[in-house]
């Protein structure tokens, strides 16, 4: 009788423990809805219209407020400049970290930190990192009429690469080429964006272009189709799965500290068109966040949108990509200067 009373009290116990428990949670998750309702949550994006950072930064303002609690209107914004250190910068130090401020980021936001960047005022280890619809992988493309069908070309006689500005991978990565490998690529900056360049290969003016695969298939499926593109090697840590001939830069690099190096330049590739909140953000806020940014991946709508977009979903979330954030930062500091000093 004894022992049935003593059982019978450390089960009362342990409902009441799981009761208090489950209340707590619920509290948090309507203290969470009744913050964000009402509430404008903004989606701060670096880049330009009609690239595919802006792509991917206005489908997910169309349904990640969908899966919030409280349901909070959601706009997309453009800061552009600086390569989007501007943007970082301002969502670091200026945009309140209360969950309600976010943005689209370049994927070379840990390189900027790394190269010691002295118009960088952020930290990108602490930043929260919500996610990315997928990774990228960048490549370096032919025209079809240039006469250039593989990478040994490049080793053989000059190439013409139509490019933007000075600190984006489409010249930072085709310059360490240049150092590391031997290739000979004459780069052209100063192109406004994608769609110049594009028409640049087209009048003659450039034989090439550095763009990440995902982005053609998005912007110019007919030109893969057609094969008026050559893909002559790619940045990236994997192959994707519909482009398996052309070689990694990692495999090509002559020593382990190039291949180093090369990884950290890869590392831009793997982030994607990555989703990014201020630091200090309440835990249960950003949970809040983590929670939404899966269910909106998971979201019928928002996958069929992202099938007419041609928009691949593989998605890193959350720690996966914190993780390569501080294995980016974690390059030993030698590496970075004789990476910076090639870029100068």
């Amino acid at each position: 009788m004894i022992k049935s009373r003593e059982s019978r009290r450390i089960l009362m116990s342990a409902l009441t423990a799981l009761g208090l428990l489950l209340g707590h949670g619920g509290a948090r998750a309507d203290a969470v809805a009744d913050f964000y309702r009402g509430k404008t949550l903004r989606i701060i994006n670096w880049a330009s219209a009609g690239g595919e950072y802006d792509i991917h930064g206005r489908i997910v303002s169309r349904y990640l407020g969908k899966h919030l609690p409280g349901a909070p209107t959601v706009v997309h914004q453009t800061m552009t400049g600086g390569g989007g250190v501007i943007a970082a910068n301002y969502l670091y130090n200026v945009a309140p970290r209360d969950g309600t401020a976010l943005a689209i980021m370049p994927s070379s936001l840990p390189l900027f930190q790394a190269f010691e960047d002295r118009q960088v005022r952020f930290d990108a280890a602490k930043f929260a990192w919500i996610g990315t619809i997928a990774p990228t992988q960048e490549n370096l493309i032919a025209w079809h009429t240039a006469g250039f069908n593989s990478y040994e070309d490049l080793l053989k006689r000059e190439f013409v690469l139509g490019a933007s500005g000075a600190g984006s991978t489409s010249v930072i990565v085709p310059t360490v080429m240049n150092a590391l490998l031997g290739t000979r690529i004459r780069i052209v900056p100063g192109y406004p964006g994608g769609n110049e360049i594009n028409l640049a290969m087209e009048r003659g003016e450039s034989q090439g272009r550095w763009n990440t695969w995902s982005a053609w298939k998005v912007t110019k499926p007919d030109w893969i189709t057609q094969s008026k593109i050559i893909v002559m090697v790619q940045s990236a840590l994997n192959k994707p799965r519909d482009l398996q001939g052309p070689p990694l830069l990692t495999d090509l690099a002559q020593t382990p500290d190039d291949k180093r190096i090369f990884e950290l330049l890869a590392t831009a590739a793997e982030l994607g068109r990555p989703l990014v909140a201020t630091p200090d953000i309440p835990p249960e806020r950003l949970k809040a966040l983590l929670d939404a940014y899966r269910a909106m991946l998971a979201d019928p709508e928002f996958m069929r949108e992202a099938e007419t977009l041609k928009i691949e979903i593989a998605p890193l979330i959350g720690e996966q990509l914190h993780s390569l954030v501080i294995r980016a930062l974690a390059t030993p500091k030698p590496l970075t200067d004789r990476l910076r000093k090639l870029i100068e």
